[in-house]
This record gives C-alpha cells, structure tokens and sequence, in this order.
C-alpha cells in the first residue's frame, strides 16, 4: 500500500496550482498563508504521488514541466469539481460551509474586510477563510474559473453575465482631492492608473468633457498619490473609500465634488449564480451593515454634501 505522503490530496493541488499561478514558492505561500517550507513538502508529495516532476525549479521564475502544464487542466477540473461538492453540500446559512475563499478588492482592506472576517470566523468556528485581494477583473476572472467562492469588486460597466448573481452593495461619487489650500487649477493632476478599471473610467469621463489636465504622475496605490497630493505636488480624482483605504492623509488634504460633470461608481458583491443559496445575500446584508457604519457615516459626517451620492444599496 502506498504511504498516506505519496497520496494526491486536494491540499497538495490546491498548493501545487497556487505555484503554477504565482510562479514562486514564496509568492504562493503568502497567497495561502503558510510557511514556503509547507509548500515545497506539499510539492515534493504530489511528486511523488504522480511519479513526475511538475517543476523546472532551477528557473526564475519557475516553470511547468511538460507533465505539469498536462497536470495543472486535471488539477483545475478536480478542484472545480470539489468546490461544487462542497457547495451542494452546504447548509443554506453559514454554519454549515467548511471552507470560504474570498476575494476583496483593496480598498476595504483598513477596517471592512478584516471586521467581516472576525464576525464570520464567531459563527462559523469549523470554516477556514481564503481571502484574496486584487484588482476587480481579476478577482471576477478568478470567481469564473471556480478559484473564488464570492467576490466584492467594482462594477465593470458591462450587462451582468448569467453564469453569476450580483448583490449591489454599495454607490460612490469620484472626488477632487487637492492640496490644502490649492485649488486643482493651481497643480497637476495626479492620475490613478490607466491599466486598472477605475482609472480608465476617470480618463473616459475627463475625455467625455473634453478636459486634458497637465499630469506628470500615473500611479495604482492610494497611498503613494495621497502623500503626494499632501505634498502639495499635484490634485487628484478618487473615490471616498480611497480615502477611507488610507485614512492618514484625511486631515493633510482638501475633498470636494469635481469640478465638472459628475461621475461614480458602484460596487458589488458576485457569486456563481444559485451555487451558495443564500449565503451570498447574507454575506451582502453584513458587508451593507459594515459599510454603513465604517465608511459611509464618517464620510457623510465630514463632508455633508456627499448627500445620497455616496450610500449603501
């Protein structure tokens, strides 16, 4: 009999995908929280199991061999297949889900994301949580491809596909964010960067209104355009949670409503359609109470004209 270390295990898949993906022990095990030596024993086991090697590990990053390019498309399959088991298999309510892989965009990440993941660890003390943060395209890529259970993004503009159910969560306005007594006429703009959605939204709207502000600077972190706008090195377009993602530069900056025709943006929680039951709309119904009290009051509070622009749907 073979000994239980040369078995295939789901673990071992789900380690040896994360490897694919990420192209690097290190990165995958920050991607599922253990140590790199965990992953590499859990590699050297699937090895084994299969008798063959899955990975050329002397080159960087690290490449699939020609058996385990063949391996990850039955590896995918198998894990797919698991999560829809598991999912069938669910109680309608939290209680009886094993394990929840998650998928946040950044802008949570201060207070909302880690405050949801403590209340449901309270109730669901058997579940272990994946939590997966990224940009809005991916995180859905990623809920398609069955690697994600639910996932909280940005609306893409598009219709809505069949394949997912859609939970609106919450409406936000664009803001003009300008040094403290700047006015945005009197810097550059500090864009966010255009290969992420959001950006290319604010660039479609700046071009829709036939503005082409002076900008030196593109950048994808909250916090390194809000030093700079602090700095007083040039002004801004973001969202309220922007500021709420990076709440240090609340008091070092001026907020406003644009300068021109209005422009926002909706966010949502998605799940593959009827696979979870009611889980994705209890899951909505929290993130909703969460946002309320996290963001939307203390935004509301300091800057009152926000009115109904900024609300929780």
């Amino acid at each position: 009999m073979a000994e239980a270390s040369s078995r295939v295990t789901l673990w071992g898949i789900e380690v040896f995908l994360a490897v694919a993906e990420e192209r690097a022990i290190s990165a995958a095990a920050r991607r599922l929280g253990v140590s790199a030596s965990a992953i590499s024993q859990q590699l050297s086991g699937i090895e084994a199991a299969l008798a063959a090697t899955l990975l050329d590990r002397s080159a960087r990053p690290l490449q699939l061999t020609p058996a385990g390019a063949m391996f990850r498309g039955h590896a995918q399959t198998i894990l797919n297949a698991e999560a829809e088991a598991r999912a069938d298999l669910a109680l309608a309510d939290l209680s009886g889900l094993t394990t929840l892989r998650l998928g946040m965009i950044e802008d949570f990440d201060a207070e909302v994301t880690p405050r949801l993941l403590t209340e449901m660890a309270a109730e669901m003390k058997t579940c272990r949580f994946l939590l997966e943060t990224g940009a809005s395209h991916r995180l859905l890529d990623q809920l398609e491809a069955r690697s994600l259970d639910i996932a909280v993004t940005a609306d893409l503009g598009a219709e809505t596909e069949g394949w997912r159910e859609v939970h609106p969560i919450l409406t936000e306005p664009f803001l003009a964010v300008m040094p403290k007594g700047q006015s945005h006429l009197a810097v550059p703009l500090i864009q966010y960067t255009s290969r992420h959605l959001m950006g290319r939204q604010i660039a479609a709207h700046l071009a829709q209104q036939n503005i082409a502000p002076a900008h030196r600077f593109e950048l994808d972190s909250y916090h390194a355009i809000l030093a700079m706008v602090a700095a007083g090195q040039g002004w801004t377009i973001l969202p309220p949670l922007a500021l709420h993602h990076a709440p240090r530069f609340a008091a070092l900056v001026e907020v406003a409503p644009l300068p021109f025709e209005p422009l926002g943006r909706g966010l949502s929680l998605s799940a593959r359609a009827g696979v979870l039951r009611e889980m994705p709309t209890q899951i909505a119904e929290r993130l909703r109470k969460l946002i309320a009290v996290q963001v939307v009051a203390p935004a509301q509070a300091a800057w009152p004209w926000l009115g109904e622009s900024l609300r929780v749907l």
